[in-house]
């Protein structure tokens, strides 16, 4: 049985408009929900699609520093999702809600 998609070499624009993509996604997750677990994960997702981008811009030059700042951006994340829990299990200690707009009137 011949195949009936043709195979198609990927690109270095087929991985940019992959993490364009993952962007967009992670931003309208950031602009539209208020919980603030799905906050956090859209923020992951924005930084994943970045190491993406990273990753394909140092293949594409031949040099490792794409690949040491995906390194940084990977530890980066990892701290934020540290800070990030701590605060939402305090904040939620006090609040009983993961709701955005409740926190909001914590400001003082």
């Amino acid at each position: 049985m011949p195949d009936l998609l043709p195979l198609v070499p990927v690109t270095p624009a087929h991985y940019l408009l992959l993490s364009a993509v993952l962007f967009g996604i992670g931003a309208a997750g950031v602009l539209a929900r208020r919980n603030v677990f799905v906050l956090l994960m859209s923020v992951e997702i924005m930084l994943n699609a970045v190491n993406i981008a990273f990753v394909v811009f140092a293949r594409l030059r031949g040099d490792g520093t794409g690949h040491v700042a995906v390194l940084f951006v990977i530890a980066v994340a990892a701290a934020e999702v540290c800070v990030g829990l701590a605060i939402v299990l305090t904040l939620f200690r006090r609040v009983r809600s993961v709701d955005v707009d409740l926190f909001s009137g914590m400001r003082g």
